[in-house]
């Protein structure tokens, strides 16, 4: 029976970012997985959500130049932006549909 939670799984690269990966696993009740080595296919909602802001951010942007306020507004556009995955919901939607009771501050999160 599948636990209720927003993660049920973690699938990780396996680079040094993710030594603490027991901990984050932990504290999110998840199982954590590792991708073979150059198998993008296993991270695939990882490759699509690059894909997407690549359209916003080309490859070899400079983040420490990109403002908060322009981070903010492709997170609410990514946010909001229906997935035929989801049935055409937004994650938005997903998210704050099925976690709106219990977290009360949720659609603050989405405001610009």
């Amino acid at each position: 029976e599948p636990r209720r939670g927003a993660v049920q799984t973690i699938t990780l690269d396996n680079g040094s970012e993710f030594a603490e990966h027991r901990q984050v696993a932990k504290a999110v009740s998840a199982k954590t997985y590792f991708c073979d080595p150059y198998r993008s296919c296993q991270r695939g909602t990882n490759e699509n959500t690059n894909g997407l802001i690549r359209q916003y951010f080309p490859k070899g942007t400079d983040f420490r130049k990109v403002s908060d306020s322009a981070l903010r507004r492709v997170v609410a556009k990514l946010n909001n932006r229906p997935r035929k995955r989801l049935g055409y919901r937004t994650p938005a939607q997903v998210f704050l549909g099925e976690y709106s009771g219990a977290l009360k501050t949720a659609g603050a999160a989405l405001n610009v």
